[in-house]
Parts: structure tokens; sequence; C-alpha cells
């Protein structure tokens, strides 16, 4: 015989000594069916608990519908930031805060523009670039204020109405502050 022949024989016999062990693996009894299709019946019509029900597990893709699956929304901040809503600089302010920390940059932020806000009780209004001593507040009873280092924190601790006066460029801006 010619090598060749014997060695696609012996691949051949080895190929099918294979499939032998693999199927006597499996045992030779009966076979069930799949857990989604019902047993085979004939004539009878399948009630609704055998009715067949896809499942996925975690290790197969679902199938897909052939429609595209949307991207998850970007995260908006991260884990431990608290939320810093911005001024806006064109409409008065038609809706309350909650309890969170407004950051006011006076460098970047226009006062004239500015004339109210609202807040839950807690919030924290933090006025950057500014000296000390020079934000005053009309009732000092309701709120919390410190500086450190260029920037002032004032927390609204009672419900009210607070005006907060910020000096700028000679002229002195007042907020009216609402906390709920």
């Amino acid at each position: 015989m010619h090598p060749a022949a014997i060695r696609r024989l012996t691949i051949t016999v080895a190929a099918a000594l294979t499939l032998t062990v693999a199927v006597a693996a499996c045992g030779g009894g009966p076979v069930s069916p799949l857990p989604v299709q019902p047993p085979g019946t004939s004539g009878s019509t399948p009630t609704p608990s055998a009715t067949p029900t896809a499942t996925i597990s975690p290790s197969r893709v679902p199938p897909t519908t052939g429609r595209p699956v949307p991207a998850p929304p970007a995260p908006t901040r991260t884990r431990g930031t608290p939320p810093r809503p911005t001024p806006s600089s064109t409409a008065p302010t038609t809706s309350c805060h909650g309890a969170v920390r407004y950051d006011l940059p006076l460098a970047e932020t226009e006062l004239e523009l500015l004339r109210s806000l609202c807040f839950a009780t807690g919030a924290v209004l933090r006025i950057q670039g500014i000296g000390p001593g020079l934000v005053t507040v009309d009732r000092p009873e309701m709120v919390s204020q410190q500086y450190e280092a260029g920037v002032v924190d004032i927390r609204f601790v009672r419900a009210g109405t607070v005006a907060v006066t910020i000096p700028q460029e000679d002229r002195a801006h007042t907020i009216t502050v609402v906390v709920r």
C-alpha cells in the first residue's frame, strides 16, 4: 500500500473511532426533548403550561430582532460628586434646585443677569473668586457662611428668603435666594 493511502486510512479510522467514543459517552438511552421544544405527542395541542419558553443563559448571546440597540446614556457626573447646576444667564429661574452645591464663579458670571435662585434647605451657594468679608446676607440666622482661599460657601439652614449681596466692579449685586 502507498504511504499516502495508509495515512488517509489512519486519519479516517481515527476520526471514526473518535466519533464512536463520543456517541458512546452520551449514553445509548433515549434522548429527551430540548427545553424549548414541547414533548412530541400526536394530535394534541399544547396546554398553556406546556408552551415552550425561551431561556437565555448568561453564556449565550440573546437573539436579535433586527433593530439596533441604543447605547446607554453617558454618565452626567461621577459617583460621590454632587451635581453642580449652572445658572441661566438669560431666563429667570423657574424651578427650585434641591439640596445641591451651586457654584457661582464670578470671573465667568454676569451678576446683572442673575436676580434670584431657589434651593432646598441644606443647599450651598459657593461664590468663587472674591475676598474675605465682602459677601453679606440680610438674614444671617438662616445661613451658615464660611470663607477660605477666595471662596465663600453659604449653606442655607432654614426655609425663607435671603438676600445675598456680592460687590463687583464698584457695584453691589443682590441675589434673592428662596429656600424651601
